[in-house]
């Protein structure tokens, strides 16, 4: 049941969400559906559809799709891990996930989920991801721990890596799949990963913002030999904010 998808302007998704401004921050709740049902979760660590199970309902179902046993997963900006921990449970013992996040206040909670649940097959990567290996100044957002970006006029600096970089020093197996979610950096990341896509062709989950980027990135990976879906109900590519990518 996707509960998500119940307005929170309308009068009865105001209702079902006056009990959850009573759940105390820090909470651990059991996952209620989905391909994460019965892992645990923080209450207050993002959405509270993380929990519900509703949280992104038909991206993490066509995710679920994409990833089998054995597979190698890379999830660029985890943020807390709601993604990392769906990886994690689909790739299972034989599979590995890298998991990318360059807040430290995300990885604290993104580690935190991976013990609740005593999962061991991810390795998580404390950086942005981006065209080089370096450094870059971020910007975190004050009111959510999901909308921090990099920006050359942020307060702090963090760690850069791209994803060729990564495989050029073998610190990275080549992926099967691959998901995006970095607030409008994601044409760099695909830039820094051009040999690495050319070689491993994964399945990959683009998130987009803004048009502009979304063009850029979309004529890149068509270039590249992808074909592209929308993920969600939009009438077209140009207008998808998110999108599936899988070779031809």
């Amino acid at each position: 049941m996707n509960l998500s998808a119940i307005s929170s302007g309308s009068r009865i998704g105001k209702l079902l969400r006056m009990p959850l401004r009573l759940l105390p921050r820090g909470l651990v709740l059991p996952v209620l559906q989905g391909p994460l049902r019965g892992r645990r979760w923080i209450s207050g660590a993002s959405d509270h559809g993380c929990w519900l199970g509703s949280y992104e309902f038909r991206k993490q179902r066509l995710f679920a799709t994409l990833v089998s046993p054995g597979d190698t997963v890379l999830d660029i900006g985890a943020n807390v891990g709601f993604y990392t921990l769906l990886a994690s449970v689909l790739v299972g013992q034989r599979g590995t996930v890298v998991a990318f996040e360059p807040l430290s206040r995300n990885i604290e909670l993104l580690q935190r989920h991976l013990r609740l649940n005593a999962l061991s097959n991810v390795t998580v990567v404390n950086a942005a991801v981006g065209n080089r290996m370096g450094s870059v100044r971020f910007a975190a957002h004050q009111r959510s721990n999901s909308m921090g970006r990099i920006d050359e006029n942020g307060a702090l600096e963090v760690s850069l890596v791209s994803l060729d970089g990564l495989m050029d020093s073998g610190s990275i197996a080549l992926p099967n799949v691959v998901k995006i979610d970095v607030e409008g950096a994601e044409y760099d990341v695909l830039q820094g990963s051009a040999r690495l896509l050319a070689r491993a062709q994964p399945a990959i989950l683009l998130a987009t913002h803004g048009a502009d980027v979304r063009s850029r990135c979309c004529d890149l990976l068509q270039s590249w030999g992808y074909q592209l879906s929308a993920v969600n109900d939009a009438e077209s590519i140009a207008h998808a904010d998110e999108i599936l990518a899988r070779p031809c």
